[in-house]
């Protein structure tokens, strides 16, 4: 699921994110949805802020930096 990205000036942005555990609630899930969420806006990373949550979650896709023969520059 694509989930809203909040915009500059949101207060979420300016909170110290929680921790959270491998128990965090549906948080498989809450990754899938921040790569579809950032695959959709063609981002390489998305910290979980950034969708109003104020915990420490961040994922990177580090594909486009990865050295291939298939890659034509």
């Amino acid at each position: 699921m694509i989930l809203p990205i909040v915009g500059y000036g949101d207060p979420v942005l300016r909170k110290v994110g929680e921790d959270i555990e491998a128990s965090y609630p549906n948080l498989k899930e809450l990754i899938e949805n921040m790569y579809d969420t950032m695959d959709n806006a063609c981002g390489v990373g998305l910290a979980a802020p950034q969708i109003g949550l104020a915990i420490r979650l961040f994922i990177v896709d580090t594909a486009p930096f990865s050295e291939s023969d298939d890659l034509t520059l």
